[in-house]
């Protein structure tokens, strides 16, 4: 007789993160979404040290996030059929050795394939939060996942700033083995703490990539969950491209340094991360998510007609990244809920639509903003954002 895995008796069965995996796990995810950001500020210093123009080194700061895409669709799904902590130790241990590749590339070939493999691997950050799904009693899940997930909030928002800090100190290329070095001893950390259980495989490798687009494309509650997630991350890639640009043209003509301060902003974003996951434990996902998303729409239409104005244009930036911050802890913890035989398959799937929105919003962000100004990036950002509320509220009714 085949035997049913309930979600109850699965959260019953499988081990509780401890403290010690669960700082481990925070920290990881911080430093290995971070080696993705390092070296966005050092593109100058960077082409001269490879003899390439800034133009090529600026088209090879972009191979880490397409490296991070394919790893979430080839990487993230293992987490579901290899053990926990030598999963995460292997793909820290490859991370390090991608950022050694490139701090050692004489060129920009070497220094692409060390970006593509580091960024491959910096998608360890998703792995934790599908493990600290799995792992978590169904109670604390939302609290598990904001914990991990303000880990990757820090790399995100902080990556930029440590890694500019330590090259203008050190170099570009020892700020990069500092990276890899850090790598390194987070993956004896995760082989230590993380859980040792075995997972057996429910399905080939190649059928689960495979099943991945059918996987978003057949589950109603993934489907909209992964295109209202895909839609407020568009909005937050808009935003934050759009003013990065926007600053530095009149009026308001920032230097690059100040420029960069703006994104200390988002360390409100990063303490909300905590918070939403209680409150989602507490009051359930979709109150978290519409609340976050009220207050995004609500501060993208404020930063629309304060550009010039610092004062309230950061006040706003803080709470909208809150706001979207604490939509995606409710929204991904209920993605890893909906079913916990495979949590990690079902993250990959979000993660994958999830990260096309910001990819299209990223691309563009300059476009509006030299076609149509500021406002309107912030008012296209706006649209995205009620859009994404209205999918929630449809995704959110009894099928």
């Amino acid at each position: 007789m085949t035997q049913t895995l309930t979600p109850e008796r699965a959260t019953v069965r499988v081990p509780g993160l401890g403290a010690a995996a669960l700082g481990a796990s925070t920290l990881a995810a911080a430093v290995a979404t971070a080696t993705s950001y390092v070296l966005q500020p050092e593109l100058a210093d960077v082409a001269a040290g490879i003899g390439s123009s800034v133009s090529t080194v600026g088209i090879l700061a972009g191979v880490p996030i397409a490296g991070y895409l394919a790893g979430l669709v080839l990487l993230v799904p293992l987490a579901d059929r290899v053990r926990s902590n030598r999963l995460v130790a292997a793909q820290l241990a490859l991370l390090a050795a991608g950022l050694a590749v490139a701090a050692a590339a004489p060129n920009p070939v070497l220094l692409g394939l060390g970006l593509l493999i580091a960024g491959a691997c910096a998608s360890t950050g998703a792995q934790l939060s599908s493990l600290a799904g799995r792992y978590s009693v169904e109670a604390r899940r939302g609290r598990t996942v904001g914990t991990v997930t303000a880990g990757i909030s820090a790399g995100i928002v902080l990556g930029r700033i440590l890694g500019g800090a330590l090259a203008d100190r050190f170099g570009w290329r020892w700020m990069l083995l500092a990276f890899a070095a850090a790598c390194v001893l987070l993956g004896l950390a995760a082989l230590r703490t993380l859980p040792n259980r075995p997972l057996p495989p429910t399905q080939p490798y190649g059928a689960v990539l495979a099943a991945l687009p059918r996987l978003v494309w057949r589950d109603r509650a993934l489907r909209f969950a992964a295109l209202s997630g895909a839609l407020w991350f568009s909005a937050f890639s808009l935003i934050w491209v759009g003013l990065s640009l926007a600053l530095a043209r009149p009026p308001v003509s920032l230097p690059p340094r100040t420029i960069g301060l703006y994104a200390l902003a988002g360390l409100l974003g990063m303490a909300a991360t905590r918070v939403a996951g209680r409150l989602a434990d507490r009051f359930g996902w979709s109150r978290v998510v519409v609340c976050g998303l009220l207050l995004a729409a609500a501060c993208a239409a404020l930063m629309g007609v304060s550009l010039t104005h610092p004062v309230p244009l950061l006040a706003a930036l803080a709470l909208f990244d809150a706001g979207l911050f604490s939509a995606q802890v409710a929204n991904q913890s209920r993605v890893l809920g909906l079913d916990p035989r495979r949590p990690a398959q079902l993250n990959s799937a979000y993660m994958a639509v999830y990260f096309v929105g910001g990819a299209t919003g990223t691309a563009v962000g300059g476009l509006v903003l030299a076609w149509a100004g500021w406002p309107a990036v912030a008012a296209l950002a706006a649209l995205a954002l009620v859009s994404a509320l209205v999918l929630v509220r449809l995704g959110g009714r009894r099928r």
